[in-house]
């Protein structure tokens, strides 16, 4: 019922249409504070039922004069449970929401800009989402009738890359007590270890990993080799891979929304979490100082990665999940350890 303000402004999102399969969309209406970026990254949503007056003490705003002032279409009336099995059964397809006020459509036009776009494949979208200036972070989490801290601590440096950072895992970061800059994708091993960082965070964000490695994988390779503290999450997680010599793969439709449940490889535990990509690690493709942590109980994917000789892992989810499930949230309390541990 709500978490779509979260989704449509999700850098992973970006380039995407997003089709909510709860029927209801923007009962609770929209805020200020429930964002990822500044803006919306998702090219469009599609609903089943019309949206309503909102009705939630938190909303400043109706979810639909939210849409109008970020200028992201949608579509409602739709069977969007219909659509879920069309995704299911045939993959992600191209889409175009289209609009006419009196309901002449050019199909032929329309077909053709669906054949012509290029989709995900090999697009580096990472660029069109990252930060282009290195800037300071001091947000922290939500706290109930107080809002987002600030964190006036700076135990330890953390450098955080974006490809498309979501806002709340910044503000986990920061909750930690640490100082938190962050940096460009296209940033350099030079600068990095300029900044003399204690950590380093690898984010999430959207495209094919292999297609925003060709940037990024030198720069991860050189944090790997000073075995600096690493954390990846998402994007993070498959780009690391990539660096540790491993492939990765389009998915058939990906993981997308919540309660995925994910199994802790070494207790047994299952996790309940969020995710939203269309890669993923490509099994027996990684090296031997590489073990998986975690898998989906879904389709068995790879959903986590610890280097056995060195202070580095990832997950494919998130932990940091806005608004939820957070069953993994001790993941930044482990990296935060890791970081004082080799400080």
């Amino acid at each position: 019922m709500f978490g779509y303000q979260e989704i449509l402004t999700d850098p992973s999102y970006s380039n995407q249409i997003i089709t909510f399969t709860f029927p209801h969309i923007g009962n609770v209406g929209a805020n200020k504070f429930d964002t990822e970026a500044k803006k919306p990254a998702a090219k469009g949503l599609v609903i089943r039922e019309n949206i309503s007056t909102q009705s939630n003490f938190r909303a400043t705003e109706n979810f639909d004069k939210w849409l109008k002032k970020n200028k992201l279409v949608g579509i409602y009336g739709v069977d969007t449970r219909k659509i879920t099995q069309i995704l299911r059964d045939k993959g992600a397809v191209n889409a175009i929401i289209s609009y006419k006020k009196n309901g002449n459509f050019n199909f032929k036009e329309i077909n053709k800009l669906l054949k012509n776009w290029q989709g995900i494949n090999n697009c580096d979208l990472a660029k069109e989402v990252t930060r282009i200036k290195k800037c300071s972070w001091n947000q922290s989490t939500w706290a109930s009738f107080k809002g987002y801290g600030q964190n006036n601590k700076k135990n330890h440096h953390i450098v955080a890359i974006d490809y498309g950072a979501k806002d709340n895992i910044l503000r986990n970061l920061a909750s930690l007590g640490c100082k938190v800059t962050v940096v460009p994708a296209n940033i350099k091993s030079q600068e990095i270890l300029s900044l003399n960082p204690d950590g380093v965070f690898l984010s999430n964000g959207p495209g094919d990993p292999k297609a925003t490695g060709k940037i990024t994988i030198p720069t991860i390779k050189a944090i790997i080799k000073k075995k600096i503290p690493t954390f990846g999450i998402c994007l993070g997680h498959q780009i690391l891979a990539l660096a540790l010599g491993g492939k990765t793969k389009k998915m058939h439709h990906g993981h997308r929304g919540a309660n995925h449940p994910v199994l802790e490889i070494k207790t047994g535990k299952v996790i309940i979490t969020v995710q939203n990509h269309g890669f993923e690690v490509v099994k027996n493709s990684l090296p031997k100082n590489v073990k998986i942590s975690y898998k989906s109980l879904f389709d068995d994917s790879i959903e986590g990665l610890e280097l056995t000789n060195k202070p580095i892992f990832s997950v494919q989810y998130h932990p940091e999940a806005s608004p939820g499930p957070h069953d993994h949230l001790e993941l930044f309390k482990k990296f935060y350890y890791l970081v004082k541990k080799n400080a």
